[in-house]
């Protein structure tokens, strides 16, 4: 059994879906299990609705509705039965934003930004068999069962270790989402922005693959962004620790959580184009030496950098962190940085507009609270005083943090 995993750049339009297709039709692997993201900039269409709704401004599907009604127009005859299955998955969200809201915002958001895996999954799949793929379509709440941390759920291993095995049998080809969960009282959740990624090392994990491989729009994982970096190199292979690293950091190629269940059972993970399919990518497997060995560079936008310090100037010590963190928590902020003086504390985090405010507000209850936003955090893994210097450069930086093997600069 091998698994696929495609991105949302992969099926962003009706030519991506022929694509993968085609590469699926020449790859001609089986047993298989497919994983499909919602098609292009669904997800951030979807949040859009769910910010409209939750602010009461009038939320409309109208955008959502025209690109993806703009793929089936290329891809099926008008009188096609997909045509009526997609508008019905419209309809479940007509339906949930005709009222006002009845509970966080979080659990809101999980019901309505998870209809764009259900969408497009439903229309890979009715494609391929159109194209002469057989597959069978599986609802990703039938099998990965989470518990109700709206927005990053967490796994019921156990159940959806029993639910992977009742669903997929050992040949053929299956199609699921990947983002999304469901909780044993039927509430769909969602497994963190670009959790396909770790849905896809789910599946490998409960499997037992032979690999996990991710298709990307670019060569395999890099060591730097293109965006920001036009020198960016292809890693051609790395291990687990490394990648775990390169994820933890905010590497945007990997989600977080993908490496662990896969290091557990030694599963390779391999990162291969789309565009390139006979390419071999990069591979990340137990022990591997990083190859070629560089510098990488992390970029991580839309940073808030908040300053805490006890009101009387006070030490900060161990109470006080330890409410700190228990805020954090509360509020399901990850500490991308952090940095500790004798009166305050200062940590980087991406700036949730729902969590953030809310959390420095509760923050201002018992502390003086300082916060500087829209900044960026820049992580060199293997640094030199060469990358150092491309970082650096004519910045304003407000926070730097060193180890053995790792810089950070928050400006």
């Amino acid at each position: 059994m091998k698994v696929y995993k495609f991105g949302g750049a992969s099926v962003k339009d009706a030519e991506g879906v022929r694509n993968i297709s085609q590469l699926l039709l020449n790859e001609g692997a089986e047993p298989l299990a497919i994983v499909v993201s919602a098609i292009g900039k669904t997800t951030n269409m979807l949040e859009k609705v769910v910010n409209d709704y939750y602010a009461n401004n009038s939320p409309t599907l109208d955008d959502v509705k025209y690109y993806h009604y703009a793929i089936l127009e290329e891809l099926f005859d008008k009188s096609h039965s997909i045509f009526d299955e997609v508008n019905n998955l419209f309809v479940e969200i007509e339906w949930a934003i005709e009222d006002a809201p009845t509970s966080t915002y979080a659990y809101e958001y999980d019901q309505i930004v998870s209809v764009g895996e259900l969408l497009s999954t439903k229309i890979v799949s009715v494609f391929l068999e159109q194209e002469g793929f057989a597959n069978k379509w599986i609802d990703a709440r039938d099998i990965i069962r989470t518990d109700n941390t709206y927005r990053n759920a967490r796994i019921d291993w156990q159940l959806t270790q029993q639910q992977i095995a009742k669903y997929i049998a050992e040949n053929g080809a299956f199609l699921t989402q990947g983002f999304i969960g469901c909780t044993t009282e039927n509430f769909t959740t969602t497994l963190g922005r670009e959790g396909s990624d770790f849905t896809a090392a789910i599946l490998g994990f409960a499997l037992d693959a032979e690999e996990v491989t991710i298709w990307k729009d670019v060569d395999g994982l890099l060591n730097a962004d293109p965006r920001y970096f036009d020198d960016a190199k292809l890693l051609h292979q790395l291990s687990f620790a490394e990648a775990i690293e390169l994820a933890y950091f905010g590497a945007k190629i990997i989600h977080p959580k993908t490496i662990q269940p896969l290091k557990e059972k030694n599963i390779s993970l391999r990162v291969k184009s789309f565009l390139n399919p006979k390419e071999e990518g990069t591979v990340i497997f137990e022990d591997a030496e990083m190859k070629p060995f560089m510098p990488s560079f992390i970029i991580k936008e839309n940073q808030i950098l908040i300053s805490i310090s006890a009101n009387d100037l006070s030490f900060i010590v161990e109470d006080h962190l330890s409410y700190i963190f228990s805020l954090f928590a509360k509020y399901g902020l990850a500490i991308n940085m952090m940095q500790n003086s004798a009166v305050s504390f200062s940590v980087c985090v991406d700036n949730d507009s729902q969590k953030t405010l809310a959390l420095i507000s509760e923050l201002k209850e018992g502390f003086k609270v300082q916060y500087n936003d829209q900044l960026t955090l820049c992580t060199i893994r293997h640094y030199d005083q060469a990358a150092i210097d491309k970082v650096v450069d004519k910045k304003n930086i407000l926070v730097e943090q060193k180890s053995r093997q790792t810089i950070q600069f928050v400006y």
